[in-house]
């Protein structure tokens, strides 16, 4: 649909009456992303914190594994139904509707979501607080009474984090990105508080991870209501109102459904993965996995959702004025971003994954015959992750353009695959399961990219091929200094968590170096805007 704003290029738009910008939007973007980075990386670094600290009291073997099981049940329904759905399928239709200038009207949808949402979630809380005794004990083979308590206190998040995705939603299409990016860190703040002070006081390891679950619970409740302020100055405000005959709250439930697919059966792959390895690997498969999900989510949460968040709602508003031609080369400068950040990511993590996990986690309850464990799971993470996140770009990319099936039958397929690549690769050991994540997330964005392709004609793909070979060279320079720096200090300075921190510090340092000098040398674009940024830091 067409309007009277016109595109100013690559992921943005100018409003007729706005005053001229000489900004590329490439470094505009640059800048965004680099302000969301900052938080989303803060608030995954406390997570890393908060895993740090719960690995400690816990470790990766025993009853932390019925925990991981109970917390990922709930947390996979939440992915199905609550926030990140639901704000995927909310943001094109209440985009939409502002751009029309309906403004009145899309506050009134988004409030009528806001409590249906909330009915219907707390609905479905209840329901699962009752057959959980039946239903739980399915998904691991041990520890039952702790398992279904455990799921029982942490199942609703899922009706918290529903209206937390309108909210979220919300501030997104008003290009409010940094606010949601903090709130999780408070939910991390609060859950480290929790262990830290509630873990001394409680007996056994039963109660101990009662605790766990309650601060986490306390944890959510504080994100949910953190944005709610930032909510004032906009256009209007939520109303306690519910009008589900407005053809506006069908169309987001009707986009809801494959979008729920599209993202929910990717935290299924979790569920699968965790249900398989426990039954046919290791009863502490889940935690081990677990461990290891969560170094690997750190850049995937810095990086990939930075562009693919900040980059939606841009998107959203060129398939709204049919301007496939912006849509496109948004599409494209996000992949090429996602691509320049995750791929060294990716070798780097994957080249030194054994003094990553020995840094992050060894200590205490964490003893050193775990690290390998967790090592080996995080470099089989590593080989598909910036797969993942130029799998995420895409959806997003679907989802604005309201063709919420196409990624849906993809992660139907992609479902499907992973729980045969599961079985297969199982005899490896828990390493094999992460390792068949990866291949999926390859598989995916191959189908993705010929599907959206198929979609627009076109997608700029020799400009992201050039880009991506260029990186991974640069990336391969950069592990290969990595290792090659880290190797005589580990034999030198031995593995101390002092002696860890001399030998891997300066790894990192020179491959990040390395990286960079590799991509100016080798001409990549990304490098462009990522100087330009640093100009303008420079005069600031």
């Amino acid at each position: 649909m067409a309007d009277d704003a016109t595109t100013t290029g690559l992921g943005e738009t100018e409003d007729p009456g706005a005053a001229p910008t000489t900004e590329r939007p490439s470094r505009r973007l640059a800048r965004t992303t680099a302000v969301f980075s900052l938080a989303t990386g803060l608030s995954r670094i406390l997570g890393l914190v908060r895993e740090i600290v719960a690995k400690s009291y816990f470790g990766v073997t025993g009853p932390i594994n019925a925990f991981e099981m109970a917390f990922l049940v709930p947390n996979t329904i939440r992915a199905l139904v609550a926030d990140a759905a639901l704000s995927s399928a909310f943001v094109p239709v209440f985009s939409d509707l502002i751009e029309k200038g309906e403004r009145k009207r899309a506050w009134r949808v988004a409030s009528s979501l806001f409590w249906l949402t909330l009915l219907g979630l707390g609905g479905v809380t209840a329901l699962f607080i009752v057959v959980s005794p039946w239903v739980m004990p399915l998904f691991y083979p041990r520890d039952h009474d702790l398992l279904v308590g455990l799921s029982q206190v942490l199942f609703p998040i899922v009706a918290l984090l529903g209206v937390s995705g309108i909210v979220v939603g919300i501030l997104n299409t008003y290009d409010e990105f940094s606010i949601p990016a903090l709130t999780p860190v408070a939910w991390n703040i609060v859950i480290i508080a929790g262990l830290v002070i509630g873990i001394p006081h409680a007996e056994g390891t039963d109660h101990k991870l009662y605790v766990y679950a309650v601060a986490i619970l306390v944890g959510t409740f504080v994100q949910v209501l953190l944005p709610v302020p930032w909510l004032r100055g906009k256009d209007d405000r939520l109303r306690m109102v519910i009008d589900w005959r407005d053809p506006a709250v069908r169309q987001v439930f009707k986009l809801m459904l494959p979008v729920t697919l599209g993202l929910g059966l990717i935290n299924i792959n979790a569920l699968i993965d965790g249900t398989i390895g426990s039954w046919l690997v290791s009863n502490n498969a889940p935690a081990s996995i677990t461990a290891a999900f969560r170094v690997y989510m750190l850049p995937q949460g810095m990086f990939s959702v930075a562009v693919a968040t900040v980059l939606f709602p841009s998107l959203a508003r060129f398939a709204s004025r049919g301007d496939l031609a912006g849509f496109r080369d948004t599409t494209a400068l996000g992949l090429r971003q996602i691509s320049f950040l995750l791929v060294p990511a990716s070798v780097v993590s994957a080249v030194l994954a054994e003094p990553i996990i020995r840094i992050i986690y060894q200590r205490n309850a964490f003893t050193p015959s775990q690290t390998p464990v967790v090592a080996a799971c995080l470099a089989a993470f590593s080989a598909g992750l910036a797969f993942n996140g130029t799998m995420l770009m895409l959806n997003r990319a679907f989802f604005s353009l309201q063709e919420n099936w196409m990624p849906t039958i993809v992660a139907l397929a992609n479902l499907f695959v992973n729980g045969l690549l599961d079985v297969a690769f199982s005899p490896l050991g828990i390493w094999g399961i992460p390792l068949a994540t990866s291949v999926v997330n390859l598989a995916g964005t191959f189908a993705l990219v010929v599907l959206l392709r198929r979609r627009l004609g076109r997608l700029e793909l020799g400009e992201v091929s050039r880009s991506f070979t260029r990186v991974a060279v640069a990336s391969a320079f950069a592990g290969a200094l990595a290792f090659g720096v880290w190797w005589p200090l580990d034999g030198a300075v031995g593995r101390s968590f002092g002696g860890q921190v001399v030998s891997l510090v300066p790894a990192l340092v020179a491959a990040l170096a390395g990286y960079l000098i590799a991509c100016r040398a080798l001409g990549v674009r990304e490098m462009q805007a990522l100087l330009s940024l640093r100009s303008r830091v420079r005069r600031g």
